[in-house]
């Protein structure tokens, strides 16, 4: 008999079972309100740094799972308590895996702690990267970061845009051009720490769905960051931009890492949805009686029901298979990562439409959630690689070829 299994052990049962009880008794019943009011659910977030949710130790001892599931089982039952505030409270992760992916180990040990805070003084991180011209083109940056030898510091200009926690966090971590020539591989990922002058919130926007979650612009204007605040430092800077200049392979750009780290647990997130979509349908199609039985006596609505739930089991099974893959430094060689976002993506958007039209005319009003989900689904087929950038990755990657 092979040791192969996908039971989850008994450490993950624990976390996985802690955090769907805070979703289920505070992030859920909050849902709808924050969703309304569309701010940030301070409140929240103030609750789940006081039990640990919100910090870095929790934060680390996830990461550090040597499966590579908790993060994902974490992200997949707070997005099933509701995505929104979900990604308010986990925002600053995103932040995390740009430090992790591009400092050093001392660059790490000096920022990371400071994306979270205290329980008593609570701290919010941002990452970005796309600008009002450069989505899904991240070659197109214009933002640039210019040195100033003479005091050692970095001057950054440029305005990013579509920034979770943008203009309100603490710290961000961005990713701007150091040498444009290069293109993408003249990237560099640069920590602006609290108080640093020259940087601020320009529009906030108004989205259709995680209506909790901060999205603002940031305007950077001759904003002067310390030498140290470049992740990777400058040595190491100037021995990829000396090979990109060679025609030669170079590491992994600034943004790609962080976006290659952070897609299954973006899949899993989507998962979430899709989840708490499936199941609130399910209940309301054995309950509600028309034409004189329930509807999922009916093959219409049990044949759905039961395509929603093989969907969002096959998207999870993808999303464990990446972070596995990401966890044991697996190379993913068919764009497992980019596979598990694409699919989890666009299953939670599927999914939460079935639900809809499960419920029919009550699945179109706020008063009941799935609406709500199917709004906050969408977004999981934009942000983050679109599901058409997730495609590229994945055919380019199984057939060698430069496909655009």
């Amino acid at each position: 008999m092979g040791d192969f299994s996908l039971e989850l052990n008994e450490d993950q049962l624990q976390i996985q079972k802690w955090v769907h009880d805070f979703a289920e008794n505070v992030v859920r019943p909050a849902g709808h309100e924050w969703d309304e009011r569309e701010e940030t659910p301070w409140p929240i977030i103030e609750e789940a740094a006081r039990i640990g949710l919100y910090s870095f130790d929790f934060v680390a001892n996830c990461f550090l799972d040597p499966t590579g599931l908790q993060m994902a089982l974490v992200n997949e039952e707070m997005r099933w308590g509701d995505a929104g505030i979900a990604l308010a409270i986990f925002g600053s992760t995103l932040a995390v895996a740009g430090i992790y992916g591009n400092g050093t180990p001392e660059q790490h040990a000096e920022w990371i702690p400071q994306c979270f805070g205290t329980p008593d003084k609570i701290k919010l991180a941002a990452f970005g990267v796309s600008e009002p011209d450069a989505g899904s083109d991240v070659s197109s940056l214009t933002s640039r970061a210019v040195y100033d030898e003479a005091k050692d510091e970095w001057v950054l200009n440029g305005t990013k845009t579509w920034i979770t926690n943008g203009g309100i966090a603490n710290t961000h971590v961005l990713v701007v051009s150091v040498d444009p020539s290069l293109g993408s591989r003249g990237h560099a990922s640069f920590v602006v720490p609290e108080g640093t002058k020259g940087i601020s919130q320009g529009q906030k926007f108004k989205k259709m769905g995680i209506r909790a979650s901060h999205t603002a612009e940031v305007v950077l204007d001759d904003c002067r960051v310390p030498g140290r605040c470049l992740l990777g430092g400058k040595d190491r800077l100037e021995e990829r931009l000396a090979r990109a200049r060679e025609g030669k392979r170079t590491s992994s750009q600034a943004a790609m890492s962080t976006f290659e780290a952070s897609r299954p647990l973006v899949g899993a997130q989507a998962v979430g949805i899709a989840r708490a979509a499936h199941e609130y349908a399910l209940e309301y199609a054995k309950q509600r009686r028309q034409f004189g039985r329930t509807i999922i006596e009916n093959q219409a609505i049990a044949f759905k029901l039961a395509d929603m739930q093989m969907r969002t089991d096959a998207a999870r099974l993808l999303v464990w298979r990446a972070a596995w893959m990401a966890a044991t430094a697996k190379k993913f060689e068919s764009g497992e990562g980019s596979q598990s976002k694409l699919y989890a993506g666009e299953t939670a958007v599927w999914v939460t439409e079935q639900a809809i039209q499960i419920l029919g005319g009550y699945g179109y009003v706020r008063e009941y959630p799935v609406e709500r989900w199917h709004r906050d689904a969408k977004i999981y087929t934009i942000f983050e690689g679109t599901s058409e950038i997730q495609r590229l990755v994945i055919s380019r990657a199984i057939s060698g070829v430069h496909i655009q």
